[in-house]
């Protein structure tokens, strides 16, 4: 099977959705919310997806300044193409668009906190997360 790779190509709110109804993401992202689906595609500043065929199969979705930090916001790989090597390849394509110093930050879904550290990954316990309903006064 092959699988084409392309690198901020676009692709819609549906689209997105599917993919992580089929992947391990559905779970954890606000998919019943097209709204916000919509604008998590749009405002996206880096993107990496993986096709066979028009089948959306995987991605990689950051938001970055190309410099010095890039988020990889989702990974999702479909699960009829897990074990692939697409994961990895996103990652891979998704550093490829990266300056020399600029560094992949993500949070790892639960199941996955294995699979980083075998890319070279190190953890930093140090992360903080400000939920929405919460306020900074």
């Amino acid at each position: 099977m092959a699988i084409e790779y392309r690198v901020n190509h676009p692709i819609s709110a549906q689209q997105f959705v599917e993919l992580l109804r089929h992947s391990t993401l559905a779970e954890r992202r606000p998919v019943d919310d097209m709204e916000c689906m919509q604008g998590m595609v749009e405002n996206g500043n880096l993107s990496v997806t993986a096709w066979s065929g028009d089948q959306l199969v995987g991605l990689a979705r950051s938001v970055t300044d190309f410099h010095y930090c890039c988020y990889l916001s989702d990974l999702a790989v479909h699960r009829d193409f897990q074990r692939l090597g697409i994961g990895r390849r996103l990652q891979s394509l998704t550093k490829g668009q990266l300056g020399p110093r600029c560094q992949l930050i993500l949070l790892a879904a639960p199941a996955a906190n294995d699979y980083y550290p075998r890319l070279g990954y190190s953890n930093n316990p140090r992360c903080w997360i400000l939920a929405p309903e919460q306020s900074v006064d």
